[in-house]
């Protein structure tokens, strides 16, 4: 049996730019788009909304440009509004050629907002839709509200769909807009939508204010839509949208009537940029792309992974470009340390494996963060041996910050016997500290790793004498790792999490 296509349409770049706080810039907007087409291949991207500002103007502008030279002309999409042809006259300028037509999908919306009768309202729709087809951009129309015009003025939605049913629209756009549908009513508002408008290409949009967007997109396919609106790590107004992650994942597993054509494979690159140009972090425990969705904790769970892949579901990592890893703590067991120790190319006997393995749950109960990079540490702790000796020191350093003069740094490291000074300025101590550091390395004809992320932990309570934890992430050509410093100061720590890092390299 031929499988049901599902159009998916991202919209992370206009709705989940709603989010509170993100605004992309052009260059990231581009990078983005083409992402999104080229690599993740949506067959949709929503980039915008019309009249916004002249720095929208300029992103769309150069998303069009790009978009004509490579043929996606038509798969590009921006909101625009019933403003008497001020926004199709944007479009134009911008040579956008599909547009999103936002209009009231609730009689509530219409009567309360805009103060028109439904007559009026399409009639003014008729008449954009027109205009915009005489400057060659087709029309999708978005339904806002449209979840609580089926709740509540059922009347008025279908006598706006048979009205639109004579108008040449491509697509109609059905969005729960407050993010209050059950699946149940999900199911049952686009089944009777269906059977009542067969021709009609319906897309569903969702909304996660009580965390049911991606429970309601598998009932809204079930019950026939054509397409979906999704965004990037779920990021939208208020709770968000859809996450594409998660939607695709489901879609793929329980629904093999239909095909989507989302490369699985580029879901956790996208979602990393997005990470990094919205600012929003995704949450550790985040299904698909989370840090920690592929980490396994418990010790049953590695050995039994070891055992047939007891503990493996349909999601594997490898299928969304990750790797499973085994995370240290208090619930290790002898599995995990193993599977870690294999990774840095260790091997204990066993009586040492059980004391490293208890000296990790003691630190895992005194809420410290073990790392794989920290266990070399741990065993020469533990096993008092003298096989695993900091080939590199931080012997001492001056740090200064003074107001109106750049700090700086003088630093002197020992490596391998071989001492080494350097100062230099940054834009903080910890860059001073760097910069300086890079000076030496150049010296010996060495690089450092990239810093690619740095996060500070204080004990919630604490005071400001208070202990602090500085977790650095690296990454060389070959790998990422982790590095952790503590110190009641803050640089402090950074530096003493740099020295781990030097010492790994």
């Amino acid at each position: 049996m031929e499988k049901r296509k599902i159009e998916i349409m991202d919209t992370t770049l206009r709705d989940g730019e709603q989010t509170s706080g993100v605004s992309f810039s052009i260059s990231e907007k581009l990078t983005i788009t083409q992402l999104l087409l080229e690599e993740l291949r949506v067959d949709r991207v929503e980039i915008a909304s019309a009249r916004v500002s002249e720095g929208e103007f300029a992103s769309v502008k150069a998303i069009m440009d790009w978009a004509n030279f490579h043929g996606y002309t038509n798969r590009i999409e921006v909101l625009s509004f019933v403003d008497q042809g001020v926004s199709v006259e944007w479009m134009a300028n911008a040579g956008v050629k599909v547009q999103n037509l936002l209009t009231k999908g609730s009689l509530n919306h219409l009567i309360h907002q805009l103060k028109k009768t439904p007559e009026q309202h399409f009639s003014e729709i008729g008449a954009i839709i027109l205009l915009a087809q005489s400057h060659g951009i087709s029309s999708n129309v978005y339904l806002e509200d449209w979840s609580n015009g089926m709740r509540n003025s059922p009347e008025y939605v279908y006598q706006y769909l048979d009205f639109l049913s004579t108008q040449p629209v491509k697509r109609v756009l059905l969005p729960d807009t407050l993010g209050v549908l059950t699946p149940n009513e999900t199911f049952n508002y686009i089944s009777e939508i269906k059977s009542r408008y067969p021709g009609i290409h319906f897309d569903f949009h969702a909304h996660n204010d009580y965390d049911l967007a991606n429970a309601n997109i598998l009932e809204a396919i079930r019950a026939g839509a054509d397409g979906l609106h999704l965004t990037v790590n779920g990021m939208g107004e208020r709770a968000g949208n859809a996450s594409i992650a998660s939607a695709v994942a489901a879609i793929n597993d329980f629904m093999p009537e239909v095909e989507i054509n989302i490369n699985e494979e580029a879901i956790y690159t996208v979602s990393k940029l997005v990470e990094t140009f919205s600012g929003i972090r995704i949450p550790s425990n985040k299904p698909i792309v989370g840090e920690n969705v592929f980490t396994q904790t418990a010790g049953i769970h590695a050995d039994g992974d070891s055992k047939n892949n007891l503990y493996f579901n349909d999601l594997l990592p490898e299928r969304f470009g990750r790797k499973r890893t085994y995370a240290l703590g208090k619930t290790s067991g002898k599995a995990n340390i193993e599977k870690n120790l294999q990774e840095l190319g260790l091997k204990l006997s066993d009586e040492d494996l059980k004391k490293v393995t208890q000296r990790v749950i003691e630190l895992g109960d005194m809420k410290e963060t073990v790392t794989r990079e920290d266990l070399p540490y741990i065993i020469s702790d533990v096993l008092n041996s003298t096989s695993t000796v900091d080939k590199v020191v931080v012997e001492s350093y001056v740090l200064t910050h003074s107001k109106g003069l750049r700090p700086s740094a003088t630093i002197s490291v020992r490596i391998d016997g071989e001492l080494f000074e350097e100062n230099a300025q940054g834009d903080g101590q910890f860059d001073a500290f760097m910069k300086a550091l890079s000076k030496v390395y150049a010296k010996k004809q060495l690089c450092l790793p990239k810093l690619i992320d740095y996060a500070v932990r204080i004990a919630p309570g604490s005071n400001s004498d208070a202990l602090c934890e500085t977790i650095i992430t690296w990454e060389t050509p070959n790998k990422k790792f982790i590095t952790r410093g503590l110190d009641s100061d803050q640089t402090v720590c950074a530096i003493k999490s740099t020295q781990k890092m030097l010492n790994i390299i």
